[in-house]
């Protein structure tokens, strides 16, 4: 199998990591080569010296490629795409893995109805707070859910071809979803824990936190580490979404301001209850 990596950050380069890794199992039966292109040529250097590149990715050898994984961002992604239209293996599996679907998938599935090349869209849910290929690991999608949209839900072969296409990076599982579903939810799965978390961690009180902070505070702020580039166009690609989940978060907020305002500690207890029953019910 020849697989084409765009993209040597935390995610691409965990792709081709898990590749190798499965590869060299020699009770999996499988042999790879993996092709792989990023914009820094020392990223792609240096990937070929610690063995999990066989070759740099260039349009002459995309053609070769069954399945490419494009780790890019959303407007890189649809750009990489548009600019290699027509060096795509015909029948070929091109995969992105970006954290909003709506556009990313637009563009690639119009443009591979065109080219004869099959177009997927990909969202793996796993990630660290660092990004880079120093801190991608061949373990990094080990049980994680890997979201995919499909162009056509009644096409079983074509799904059952990506599970297996995708199956050396061991995933725990495969959700199918459509684009804008994907995207309302992601905003509140995801976007919003690191906006939040984001945002709190920028209150006064902060600096002077240790010694008065435990596990909570470490819940709250974890994901306040971010790529702030990237998780800017995410949210601004998905803008729409994400500011209702805001308006909801600040309505409720709001009760709660209301009630201590007027020193309301019943109506407090009965809020705070329902916070309560609400996860109770959805995480049990």
């Amino acid at each position: 199998m020849t697989v084409g990596i765009v993209g040597l950050g935390l995610i691409g380069a965990s792709f081709a990591k898990s590749y190798k890794e499965f590869s060299q199992d020699t009770e999996n039966n499988f042999s790879v080569r993996i092709l792989a292109y990023d914009k820094d040529e020392s990223v792609t250097l240096m990937a070929k010296m610690q063995g999990f590149c066989d070759d740099t990715l260039t349009k002459d050898n995309l053609k070769e490629c069954d399945l490419v994984l494009i780790c890019l961002y959303p407007r890189a992604t649809i750009e990489y795409i548009e600019d290699n239209q027509c060096y795509f293996a015909k029948n070929g599996l091109v995969i992105d893995t970006c954290g909003t679907k709506r556009k990313v998938c637009e563009a690639g599935f119009r443009i591979a109805s065109k080219n004869g090349f099959e177009f997927v869209g990909g969202h793996p849910m796993a990630g660290t707070k660092y990004s880079g290929m120093s801190h991608s690991k061949a373990t990094m999608f080990n049980g994680a859910p890997m979201v995919i949209v499909p162009s056509r839900f009644d096409d079983m072969e074509l799904i059952d071809r990506v599970s297996k296409a995708l199956y050396p990076a061991q995933f725990g599982s495969f959700g199918i979803s459509h684009a804008d579903t994907h995207d309302e939810y992601i905003a509140f799965t995801s976007q919003m824990a690191h906006l939040v978390s984001n945002a709190y961690i920028k209150s006064p009180r902060a600096n002077a936190h240790k010694g008065f902070s435990a596990g909570s505070y470490k819940d709250m702020t974890r994901v306040a580490w971010l790529n702030n580039k990237m998780w800017s166009e995410l949210f601004i690609e998905n803008k729409d979404n994400l500011i209702k989940e805001i308006d909801t978060l600040v309505d409720e907020l709001l009760k709660y301001k209301k009630v201590m305002e007027q020193d309301d500690e019943e109506t407090l207890a009965k809020l705070l209850e329902e916070g309560k029953k609400r996860k109770e019910e959805i995480d049990g």
